[in-house]
């Protein structure tokens, strides 16, 4: 099953900021964590639709909405080190990293979606909420990012208010 993949559009609001470092101001609570406001009204309102429909959308943990600079950092140093080896490399301040042995990969500090409050990691998801997702998550303006990680959404619409949100 192939996931749809669509480029993050910035909200305007969050030009200037930086990821991981976002103003408070701009980010709203949803249950689970905080997000970018356009993102938490998209979220919420997917949520509801979801539980309509008989599924449960709640990120894994609090950390799996939007995401400091800090907290990137320390997920990404217990991920990685740097001894050679055949893994994922990654290059961050200016050194060579590599992935750990049986950790799952995480983007470099700064990079992340989730430093913008745009991307929430999507708890227990199965067969049946991936097909539900795959069916309605668009209309809220979510996509995916890789192929590997079905659980990992975006919100990707920038300004645009999606109809379903609303």
């Amino acid at each position: 099953m192939k996931l749809p993949i669509k480029p993050v559009r910035l909200p305007k609001d969050l030009i200037g900021q930086e990821n991981g470092k976002v103003d408070p101001k701009l980010l709203k609570d949803v249950p689970g964590g905080k997000l970018h406001h356009a993102a938490a009204r998209a979220w919420l309102a997917m949520v509801a639709d979801a539980k309509k429909a008989g599924f449960e959308l709640k990120p894994t943990s609090s950390a799996d909405c939007y995401r400091t600079f800090a907290i990137q950092e320390k997920t990404f140093f217990a991920r990685y080190d740097n001894i050679k080896r055949d893994t994922r490399h990654e290059k961050y301040q200016g050194k060579d990293w590599w992935l750990k042995p049986k950790v799952a990969g995480c983007a470099v500090p700064g990079t992340s979606n989730h430093g913008w409050g745009l991307a929430v990691d999507i708890a227990s998801v199965n067969a049946d909420k991936l097909g539900w997702l795959l069916k309605n998550a668009k209309r809220f303006g979510f996509y995916w990012e890789a192929q590997s990680e079905p659980w990992h959404v975006r919100f990707v619409g920038g300004d645009f208010v999606p109809s379903a949100v609303r």
